[in-house]
């Protein structure tokens, strides 16, 4: 038996405008977050989302519902009812209420322009669209490509944000076990702290790091000090080579 009734959403709203259940009662009965129901209450979620009265359809009772209103701490209990097993591995696109659906082609250009490693069948879970028309978007062959504007699909209310950094942490990996991945996207994955506690790059390369010390020539015996040429004299009367190579010379 599922712990969440059918059409989850639309039963918290019903429980919104209907009762006087706190948001944690009915965040607790439909399996969502406390602030997501508070939402629904603001009209921030859920907008054109029609209530599922889950009294009607067997799923509640009014008791259940008095109780709750009596008491703040109590948790109301879902009736068992058949057709909800199974509800929580339904396959298929995810219902948009109509309000929203004319937003799903910015979501989507969205989707694709700041997110192109995401497959379109995870598109498609997010925001409840077909792959054709994802398709055509990332083709930009779509017929009303020109005047769209890519919008956030959190912020439209068409998936959580906790959803968004799932799928996109699922194609980081399937593209990093593929070797396919790009080192801004191996940036991505890093987490703040781990930032924050790399070691600074140096600003030479190792490879020359310390050469200033030196003079040409090489060897540590050049690790001398630097040399007073403000005489002109000194400056002129350099030091020869070796006393075979004058032999060799003369």
């Amino acid at each position: 038996m599922t712990n969440k009734p059918l059409m989850s959403k639309a039963t918290a709203v019903w429980l919104v405008d209907n009762t006087t259940l706190t948001f944690k009662q009915i965040a607790d009965f439909c399996g969502m977050h406390e602030l997501e129901v508070q939402g629904i209450a603001d009209g921030d979620v859920a907008a054109g989302v029609k209530g599922f009265d889950p009294i009607a359809s067997n799923q509640l009772d009014q008791k259940e519902i008095d109780k709750g209103e009596a008491d703040a701490g109590y948790k109301l209990r879902l009736k068992f009812n058949a057709a909800a097993v199974g509800e929580d591995k339904r396959r298929g696109p995810r219902y948009t209420p109509l309000s929203k659906r004319q937003d799903r082609p910015n979501a989507i250009l969205w989707l694709v322009k700041f997110h192109p490693e995401l497959a379109d069948a995870q598109i498609a879970r997010l925001v409840g669209t077909t792959k054709p028309t994802i398709a055509s978007i990332r083709e930009r062959t779509h017929w009303n490509i020109q005047n769209m504007t890519a919008i956030d699909p959190v912020a439209l209310g068409l998936c959580r944000q906790s959803e968004l950094d799932s799928e996109v942490q699922k194609a980081a990996k399937k593209r990093a076990a593929e070797g396919v991945m790009s080192d801004d996207e191996r940036r991505k994955l890093v987490s703040t702290e781990q930032s924050l506690g790399m070691a600074t790059e140096p600003r030479l390369p190792t490879a020359i790091a310390g050469l200033e010390n030196f003079t040409l020539g090489g060897g540590d015996e050049e690790k001398a000090e630097p040399k007073d040429f403000s005489d002109a004299d000194s400056f002129f009367n350099l030091p020869h080579g070796d006393d075979d190579e004058d032999d060799e010379d003369n």
